[in-house]
């Protein structure tokens, strides 16, 4: 129900899945396990895959920090979007990339949750996609010491959040692993 015309289709957008991003997350390996589930899917479905990464200061572009966790692998055909923001459109080629896949709909996977995770979501949104969060398929770090709650009430609060979003003509919601389709 996409405001965006002539966009029938639904892509997976995985989201920082790096090394220096994941390693110290919360339920690590279920949620790495649930994004290989969704990846195989949608090859089997033939969705469109895209892959996302987040470059700075502490990621360095082709560092091993940078680079996706060896547990998942991008498909040569598969685009990769890389970021310097939390919103993976903001000064990217993604909206051209899901234009030209004919995309209107976005599950959404990845980390993390409260900060790239949300702001991609608002992102796409806000420009009249439909989104769709994995609620088994994200993360977050405790940030607990910089007075943030616990990883998993952000995750809680951020399946939440999602659930409950809605706007003209696009939708907004939470689905668990088993049940995405694409």
């Amino acid at each position: 129900m996409t405001t965006l015309k002539n966009r029938p289709n639904a892509a997976l957008i995985v989201i920082d899945v790096q090394n220096g991003v994941v390693g110290g997350t919360c339920d690590r390996e279920m949620v790495i396990s649930n994004i290989h589930k969704l990846v195989e899917k949608a090859r089997g479905q033939m969705a469109p895959i895209i892959w996302v990464q987040h470059d700075d200061e502490e990621l360095k572009k082709g560092s091993n920090e940078w680079e996706i966790v060896p547990e998942l692998s991008p498909g040569d055909a598969e685009p990769l979007v890389y970021k310097q923001y939390g919103d993976a459109f903001e000064e990217t080629h993604l909206e051209s990339v899901l234009s030209d896949l004919g995309v209107g709909r976005l599950i959404v996977v990845g980390a993390h949750s409260d900060f790239c995770i949300r702001s991609t979501m608002h992102g796409a949104f806000a420009r009249g996609y439909d989104v769709t969060l994995v609620c088994d398929a994200h993360t977050t770090e405790d940030l607990t010491q910089w007075g943030a709650p616990s990883p998993r009430l952000v995750i809680t609060h951020t399946n939440f959040y999602w659930a409950q979003q809605s706007a003209p003509e696009r939708t907004a919601e939470t689905l668990d692993t088993e049940s995405v389709e694409f």
